[in-house]
């Protein structure tokens, strides 16, 4: 796990904690070293700050999102900082803990990050999940539109399959945020963001989508071609 954040004593702090937990814990001051540590040796996961000088939190998450689409990264805002939080959930952040935040609370947002499976309530997802020209294949967490491989980060790859694993029905946002994150609370706008970076990618026009619909005063529904 890579750790990237100018502050050497929340870094300290941070890596003393996951190393409790059985983490293995690499530390970078800036963001120029920790694309570098990325580039030398793919961590698990990164957790990111956004404020930090030179190259800054949102610009080393979007080239991280170029390189290792899949590759998780939580961010560390400050609080006040919604803007921020929203843009680096742009740029393919996968969560955010806002600072000053409790070392337990960025443990389970890690561990929810890293879950790779549907919850226990739900049964294990077909190997391969098609609609129209869309293919998942849930065994390798590969994506594919009309024989184009689509670059999904963590997060969007698991809402996606979540959603063609349930066609048809209508989801609030924060049943999904229960659902695909893990989260019993959180920011509802978290889901909102991942639903048009993924009407993005998958919708011939994102303006009007033909897959993910929006149910107005509910939430989303995935329908099938």
């Amino acid at each position: 796990m890579l750790v990237v954040d100018d502050d050497p004593t929340v870094s300290d702090v941070v890596r003393r904690y996951l190393e409790q937990v059985g983490c293995e814990v690499r530390l970078a001051g800036d963001g120029a070293d920790g694309l570098a540590a990325v580039a030398a040796e793919r961590p698990d996961l990164v957790v990111l700050d956004l404020m930090m000088p030179g190259i800054d939190g949102i610009e080393v998450c979007r080239r991280l999102r170029r390189q290792l689409p899949d590759l998780p990264v939580i961010m560390l805002t400050a609080l006040g900082e919604e803007a921020d939080r929203v843009l680096g959930l742009e740029v393919g952040a996968d969560d955010y803990v806002t600072k000053p935040f409790s070392p337990r609370e960025l443990v389970l947002r890690i561990r929810s990050v890293l879950r790779r499976v549907a919850p226990a309530a739900d049964p294990p997802p077909p190997a391969m999940i098609r609609d129209g020209g869309l293919t998942l294949d849930t065994a390798r967490r590969l994506a594919d539109l009309n024989g184009l491989p689509l670059s999904l980060t963590v997060r969007e790859f698991d809402l996606l399959m979540f959603l063609l694993c349930h066609p048809g029905r209508a989801w609030s946002r924060a049943e999904l945020l229960d659902r695909v994150w893990g989260w019993q609370f959180g920011d509802q706008s978290t889901v909102t963001v991942h639903v048009r970076r993924l009407r993005e990618k998958i919708e011939a026009d994102p303006a009007e989508p033909r897959r993910i619909l929006t149910v107005w005063g509910v939430g989303y529904r995935y329908e099938v071609s």
